[in-house]
């Protein structure tokens, strides 16, 4: 069993924030692969199903970001899994608006939800995919940017990145990791 977990801020007002590019991967896939996610507890909402023959529960935590830990930690025991079968799906500034990056053990990069994650879990053992979201100019605001829409010059290469995630979770389940680093990353 894998958990497949993006992070973003739930609530209509944040759905289509640079933060909330995990939560629109997450429903990417459940729509690609039949997955309903009418479950709703771990402080989430989720759905179980196969990709790529793989089970695999897909799932949007429903704390604020910043919290995220607190239901990645509720869905690790109630699905028995341990964080080595997590894949977090999340944004990254230190990435250009689009990319792809996959990688398991890392840090926080600063990123205040994987670091919630990583605190509730007390491990770094983890797979996560990054998209990037790109920085803000100088005189903007770090909190004020990903909590920000993306423009419309920006939404073809999310579309673009979001379909890429779609691509690299069944192979990264089917491959493994580093067989899709080598050809996602």
């Amino acid at each position: 069993m894998k958990l497949i977990i993006g992070l973003g801020n739930p609530g209509k007002e944040y759905s289509r924030n640079r933060h909330n590019v995990g939560f629109r991967c997450i429903n990417h896939l459940a729509k690609a692969h039949g997955i309903s996610l009418g479950q709703r507890n771990c402080q989430a909402q989720h759905g179980m199903g196969q990709i790529a023959g793989v089970k695999a529960v897909l799932a949007k935590p429903r704390t604020f970001m910043n919290l995220s830990g607190s239901s990645v930690k509720l869905l690790l025991h109630r699905f028995k899994a341990t964080p080595a079968d997590i894949v977090v799906i999340h944004d990254d500034l230190d990435l250009p608006v689009g990319k792809v990056r996959l990688y398991s053990n890392g840090g926080t990069g600063g990123h205040k939800g994987i670091a919630s994650v990583i605190a509730a879990l007390g491990s770094r053992d983890f797979v996560r995919i990054r998209i990037g979201i790109g920085r803000p100019a100088t005189d903007t605001d770090a909190v004020d940017y990903v909590l920000g829409d993306f423009s419309p010059a920006e939404l073809p290469a999310i579309e673009e990145a979001i379909a890429r995630v779609g691509e690299a979770v069944p192979y990264l389940l089917t491959e493994g990791l580093a067989a899709a680093m080598n050809k996602y990353n």
